[in-house]
């Protein structure tokens, strides 16, 4: 088939009322990416090659993120919200370049999936003017219904006009529509808005349509695809379907989930085969874990790159710009944030590493941490290959301490030093002996002086 070109719509000017926000509606994430950008992400992978997206007036932080998620994609303002298919045509002058299928879509369904952006494409090149995205309801009550006959789409039926018999039918209205684009601008501007409301309908594209002997049809996705937003619950509800998928897919490639529904994703995280993820994990934006690595229960990881083989928790947080090497050991209550830890390297208990590089193979003893904030600046601190840092050490950076550094038990580092050395920042331990049982007997003496008075 000669590949088409398309031109994608994406309706984003709701402001989402029922959300009880200032946020627009479609900046509200799912996954740790706002609804819209699942939107931009599905279409990029259905290869659409043109993106418009129409936003409300006064949305500039809307259009900002549109500009990062979808660089290519143009930003058209309706600045009067007066229905579907007058916010379509706020990207009129996108139709101006010539496209093969036009699809509209709705910013707030972030479910949509490239299959099933395919599936109004391929009916389209197929031989339809208009094609409409529906879905088998579970519960119609409020849906427009698609009514087909002889698989032509009729007309969409909204429920407070439809017949007794037209409710009946389950296969209801995405709201997701498709059109050759040779006909679409002038079938939009053919709608009118002779209603209740005033308002200029996208659904009125089919009676038009059909009244001018085109060829409408429906074609049909899953109810989850096509699930739109509009109230906090819904938004809870998208993110469940979400996760679902993400650990399903997980799974499929070979990672272990020992309790998939503790585990929570986000959109972009990346776990290879054999990687097993314990229970009560949360992974955040930006983290990749590769193969055979484990993540052990209650951990949070963000921004975090795992190597094979490595150990994460439990109670472990990797923070963004934790690097991870091969075989690494980051344990339990362990802060890791933008630091490299090389290969074979352990901080098994009760550290915090931050702004620093620990070289393979060095342990992190109990308690270690580094010193990188100044109340004003961070600073480096780094550790070479093979050193072993005993507990309750403090590094108070900038400090640089060469391959095979020993350091004693309770010191504070100030000071940086050669490969090698042994490093104690400490008091000199003082032993008195007999002075504990003196302290003892003057303390009980004034306590027995003070009872008698």
């Amino acid at each position: 088939m000669t590949k088409r070109n398309c031109l994608s719509i994406v309706l984003a000017a709701g402001l989402g009322t029922r959300m009880r926000s200032d946020l627009p509606k479609v900046m509200h994430p799912v996954g740790n990416l706002p609804l819209i950008g699942h939107v931009l992400k599905a279409l990029g992978n259905a290869a659409s090659d043109r993106v418009a997206v129409v936003i409300g007036p006064q949305m500039e932080d809307l259009e900002k993120l549109v500009k990062i998620l979808a660089p290519d994609a143009g930003c058209h303002v309706q600045a009067d919200r007066l229905g579907t298919a007058h916010a379509a045509l706020a990207a009129r002058s996108a139709m101006d370049t010539p496209a093969d299928d036009v699809l509209v879509l709705f910013g707030d369904t972030p479910l949509i999936t490239p299959a099933s952006i395919d599936t109004v494409r391929n009916a389209l090149a197929e031989g339809a003017d208009v094609a409409v995205l529906g879905f088998e309801a579970t519960d119609p009550f409020g849906y427009g219904r698609l009514l087909v006959k002889n698989g032509k789409l009729q007309a969409i039926r909204e429920e407070k006009d439809a017949t007794e018999e037209e409710r009946k039918v389950s296969f209801c209205n995405s709201g997701i529509m498709g059109f050759r684009g040779t006909i679409v601008r002038d079938l939009l501007e053919a709608i009118g808005n002779d209603n209740a409301n005033g308002e200029y309908y996208l659904t009125d594209a089919v009676e038009i349509a059909n009244s001018r002997g085109l060829k409408v049809v429906a074609v049909s996705a899953d109810e989850e695809d096509v699930q739109g937003i509009n109230t906090r619950g819904q938004l809870a509800g998208c993110e469940a379907v979400f996760q679902k998928r993400m650990r399903i897919a997980a799974m499929e490639n070979g990672v272990t989930l020992q309790a998939p529904e503790t585990v929570f994703f986000s959109h972009d995280t990346v776990l290879e085969p054999d990687v097993t993820v314990e229970p009560n994990v949360v992974f955040g934006p930006g983290v990749t874990v590769a193969s055979g690595a484990r993540i052990r229960a209650f951990s949070h990881l963000e921004g975090a790159h795992v190597g094979a083989g490595s150990i994460v928790g439990p109670y472990a947080r990797l923070r963004p710009g934790a690097e991870l090497s091969e075989n690494v050991h980051i344990g339990n209550f362990v802060e890791v944030k933008n630091a490299t830890i090389g290969t074979g390297a352990k901080a098994n208990h009760l550290a915090y590493i931050g702004d620093a590089s620990v070289g393979a193979g060095s342990n992190i003893g109990a308690g270690t941490i580094t010193c990188n904030y100044d109340g004003f600046g961070k600073h480096r601190t780094d550790i070479g290959a093979g050193s072993f840092i005993g507990s309750n050490s403090t590094l108070v950076a900038p400090v640089s301490l060469g391959a095979g550094v020993y350091v004693g038990a309770g010191s504070v580092v100030t000071e940086s030093a050669e490969a090698d050395s042994l490093v104690i920042g400490r008091g000199r331990q003082v032993v008195k002996a007999g002075r504990a049982a003196e302290i003892r007997a003057r303390f009980k003496a004034a306590r027995e002086a003070k009872t008698k008075t």
